[in-house]
């Protein structure tokens, strides 16, 4: 037996809250680390105890084993859950625990070092007779050996990193005139990512399902299955959505591809919880992807469909104990879907955002589950992945399932940063989803760029709400009153900036009747008895229709979302008027906090409009930074390895004009 009595959560947001919550559940203490940057987050304070590990960078604090063992010594943990990402797959801190004697709730370390590598976990599937895709997996990484694999397996080919997981490192290749670059590129993301930049190539299955089964092992040599999960809504190889069981998968499929995972998981002696990921063709024929040697972020919809606690069965496996259940003891029932939300703006191509949480509130109703790891007040930083919460809802078939979670989603309420929500909404409501039928290729193929689909590409149709806001900001009685003055005069002008624009909105009332006039059109509008003054919600009737809406003030600014997507308005009437930069000012600035990777300019060079000329990197992605004009380069202040803030002047770039030589 492994008894062990308080466990130290080597994580941070919403895994280390579920990690948490069931460990206290069960009677365990609780340990969180934390970074600067997240003194105040949730995780902190739920836990018995919490031990600051190091400044905000992921390096420094939440991928430093010395300093997390030193946490656990200093609080009396025995043991450590590492939740998903950072080093819950990292084959020397699970060494490291075992070296000082903690228990550490996850697999081996040999089993964690062999499905780290693609390349080394293929070829233990392949000997284990584990149905896995053509391709190449060889310890030769020079360009010219990749070439000439590639041509052999025939284009479109899948570049990945051997050591990659997320997306990152990960290149599709439809023609060989650019592989090169790819492989370029995924070497360096994987090396920045990873570590390790060992490259694998696949043939590239085209418009494949994503199934991934859920096994458990113990000590005592039992290994089950608790289901597959379809995760085939990906963007740019992300999850969006997961879903248990599958639409598509139909029992004599489930019943292989089950057994395939069991018998992946006994061929590396595995412990614990993993899943076994494939890809599965038109025909039905799956192919091995990887080995997630940790819980994955999509557990609860198999929790929803079992009534089993996974996080529980962890702590029951490192104790030592066997597994709860055998296989003909696990039950399934009814369907659940799951949703991520993440502070990113789909208006801007999903760029990661961060800022501060002014309002976060959460659905409470009957099949609906929220996993989050943020509370209103919390700043979100650059420094780790934007996911902010898990939104899920079971139901007894799949539509009752998919309709609660597409309400819950417009229900949840999220202001003070751009988010995905209206983009999630989108999603869940198209007929191709609705109809089980989507791919991996679904977003791409169906969902455009995101914009339209998701709320249109600026906040103007936000305007007149922002403006009644202020007014009636404007009205309360200094004292904190609440109810709605005239005003005097009868009409008002705002001047309100968003998106970057400024824009004119013209204000009048009348017998309580409100016209807004943004652009040349008015709209009327009453606002519904039922708004109270600094409640959050107003409602409004607009051509006899009632309807509400959230909102939440910051100062001078006011946020916005009235289910068409999240929108911040700035009151700028009272502000000296400021030039309105024109599009393609030669102005390069940091689209958001970040590390600056990579320059590829020097002052005085000659560029042209659309050239890479910066590279970003923020949240665990790399943001590419180009010219907005043709032209030299008048001032450089941008340099590897510096950190900038949002909107930070990196470069500027004076135009070159017709007359110029």
């Amino acid at each position: 037996m492994s008894a062990f009595s308080k466990i130290l959560v080597a994580n941070r947001g919403e895994i280390a809250v579920r990690v948490i919550r069931t460990a206290r559940d069960l009677g365990y203490r609780t340990v969180a680390v934390y970074s600067e940057a997240d003194v105040d987050a949730l995780h902190v304070t739920l836990a018995d105890q919490a031990v600051c590990i190091g400044p905000p960078g992921a390096a420094e604090s939440y991928l430093a084993i010395e300093k997390i063992l030193a946490a656990a010594k200093r609080s009396g943990a025995d043991a450590i859950h590492p939740g998903y990402g950072f080093l819950a797959e990292n084959a020397e801190f699970a060494r490291a625990c075992e070296r000082a004697g903690l228990v550490f709730i996850g697999p081996g370390s040999d089993a964690i070092e062999l499905m780290g590598s693609k390349r080394r976990a293929k070829e233990a599937m392949l000997a284990a007779g584990v149905p896995c895709i053509p391709g190449y997996q060889g310890s030769a990484q020079s360009d010219d050996v990749l070439i000439e694999k590639a041509g052999e397996i025939g284009f479109p080919v899948m570049v990945k990193a051997s050591a990659g997981g997320g997306g990152r490192g990960l290149r599709l290749v439809t023609e060989e005139r650019a592989l090169v670059a790819q492989l370029k590129a995924a070497r360096s993301e994987a090396r920045s990512a990873f570590g390790d930049d060992e490259l694998i190539l696949e043939r590239a299955i085209i418009r494949p399902r994503h199934i991934e089964i859920q096994v458990f092992a113990d000590a005592h040599g039992n290994v089950v299955h608790v289901g597959e999960r379809d995760c085939s809504v990906q963007r740019r190889h992300q999850k969006v959505v997961e879903e248990a069981p599958s639409p598509f998968v139909d029992e004599p499929l489930r019943r292989r591809m089950c057994e395939a995972a069991v018998q992946a998981a006994r061929s590396c002696a595995y412990l614990g919880a993993g899943t076994v990921e494939f890809l599965v063709d038109e025909a039905g024929s799956f192919f091995f992807l990887e080995m997630n040697a940790r819980l994955q972020v999509e557990h609860p919809v198999t929790e929803l469909i079992t009534g089993l606690d996974l996080v529980a069965w962890q702590l029951t496996v490192a104790s030592g104990e066997p597994l709860p259940l055998r296989q003909d003891e696990i039950r399934f029932h009814g369907h659940a879907i799951e949703v991520r939300l993440y502070a990113e703006d789909p208006r801007r191509n999903f760029l990661p955002q961060t800022g501060r949480v002014v309002s976060f509130e959460m659905p409470q109703r009957p099949g609906v589950r929220v996993d989050a790891g943020i509370e209103s007040g919390q700043t979100i930083s650059p420094h780790y992945d934007p996911l902010l919460a898990k939104i899920v809802a079971f139901g007894a078939n799949r539509e009752i399932a998919r309709r609660r979670l597409a309400s819950a989603v417009l229900d949840t309420r999220l202001l003070g940063v751009n988010n995905n929500k209206a983009f999630l909404h989108m999603v869940l409501q198209h007929p191709v989803f609705a109809d089980g039928l989507a791919t991996t290729d679904f977003i791409a193929q169906h969902c455009g760029d995101g914009v339209s689909s998701s709320g249109g590409g600026s906040g103007r149709g936000s305007l007149d709400r922002a403006a009644l806001l202020f007014y009636r900001r404007g009205q309360q009685h200094p004292r904190g009153g609440g109810g709605w003055r005239r005003a005097v005069p009868d009409e008002y002008t705002f001047r309100l900036a968003v998106d970057g624009e400024t824009h004119a909105v013209r204000l009048s009332e009348a017998a309580g009747l409100f016209r807004v006039t943004v652009a040349g059109q008015t709209v009327a509008v009453r606002v519904a008895p039922a708004t109270k003054a600094d409640d959050g919600r107003c409602y409004v009737v607009t051509n006899e229709l009632r309807e509400g809406f959230a909102y939440a003030f910051d100062g001078d600014r006011v946020f916005i979302d009235d289910g068409t997507g999240h929108f911040a308005c700035t009151n700028v009437t009272h502000a000296p008027a400021a030039a309105l930069q024109r599009a393609g000012s030669g102005r390069v600035e940091a689209v958001m906090d970040g590390l600056i990777v990579e320059v590829l300019i020097r002052e005085g060079e000659q560029v042209s409009r659309g050239q890479i000329i910066i590279i970003l990197e923020a949240m665990k992605m790399e943001h590419q930074l180009r010219a907005s004009v043709s032209g030299v380069v008048a001032s450089l202040g941008a340099q590897a390895g510096q950190q900038v803030k949002s909107r930070q002047l990196l470069a500027t770039i004076i135009e070159k004009t017709d007359g110029d030589e």
